[in-house]
């Protein structure tokens, strides 16, 4: 699965400018009570899904079993999406229970890419290191 690093820098920069954008419209209009559904566009959505993508991307291994690893983009990317429409919900309507679904659903999306990380050092010979042309290349 050469493109699921792709897909995850994909999903991490389109929460990047929704995040942006939400920032731009609060310091516009001088009301910041929607911040946190900015922070977590910025952080679960841009910097966790791009550090993931880039994971992946520097351990082409976790790729190698698919289902695995698209479950890992499934439940990773779709509450990243997911979550700060629901702490919208939750400040705007008094309504949280999709933001705690969501974080329930990203909770274990990091589960697995944990257990993912884990198991691959325990399978890597000790002192081995991806080689850094395979790394380069994409492999």
């Amino acid at each position: 699965m050469p493109k699921l690093p792709l897909w995850f820098l994909t999903a991490a920069a389109a929460c990047l400018v929704g995040g942006v954008a939400l920032g731009l419209v609060m310091g516009i209009r001088h009301d910041f009570h929607l911040a946190p559904v900015h922070v977590h566009l910025n952080l679960v959505g841009w910097a966790s899904l791009a550090l993931m993508g880039l994971t992946y991307r520097g351990f082409p291994e976790l790729s190698e079993r698919r289902g695995p690893a698209l479950a890992q983009f499934c439940l990773s990317a779709g509450s990243a999406a997911v979550f700060p429409f629901g702490i919208w919900l939750a400040i705007s309507r008094g309504a949280p229970a999709v933001a705690i679904a969501a974080a329930l659903v990203w909770f274990a999306g990091a589960l697995l890419f944990l257990a993912r990380l884990v198991m691959l050092g325990l399978r890597a010979p000790v002192g081995a290191a991806p080689r850094r042309d395979a790394v380069l290349a994409g492999e």
